[in-house]
């Protein structure tokens, strides 16, 4: 079970790496979302799965209940960030930002 745990918690920091260089190398508000909304969301699934794993190790009432909500709490995660995400680029729509093209300068 370790393994698995070791594994998750290896897979989630990849991807919670890749998502902070994605919002730094990308050029606008738009692209820097996107990583933002995708891959901190799946590096943070993985690694709160890798805790409600590892929290199993004596199988108790507290520690399934604490387990379950561990996994609740992932649920709201998958569900809330991608809508938030949502809202974010339909404000920055609706404030006018324009999306950064090829040969155009960055504000």
């Amino acid at each position: 079970m370790d393994i698995v745990v070791t594994i998750l918690m290896i897979c989630g920091l990849v991807f919670l790496t890749g998502g902070t260089v994605g919002i730094l190398r990308f050029p606008d508000f738009y692209s820097r979302l996107q990583p933002a909304g995708k891959m901190d969301t799946l590096g943070t699934l993985l690694m709160m799965v890798a805790f409600a794993i590892y929290n199993l190790h004596h199988f108790t009432l507290p520690n399934v209940l604490t387990s379950l909500k561990i996994m609740l709490v992932v649920v709201f995660i998958f569900l809330s960030s991608p809508t938030a995400v949502h809202a974010i680029v339909d404000a920055g729509m609706r404030a006018g930002l324009m999306p950064w093209f090829k040969g155009h300068k960055r504000r």
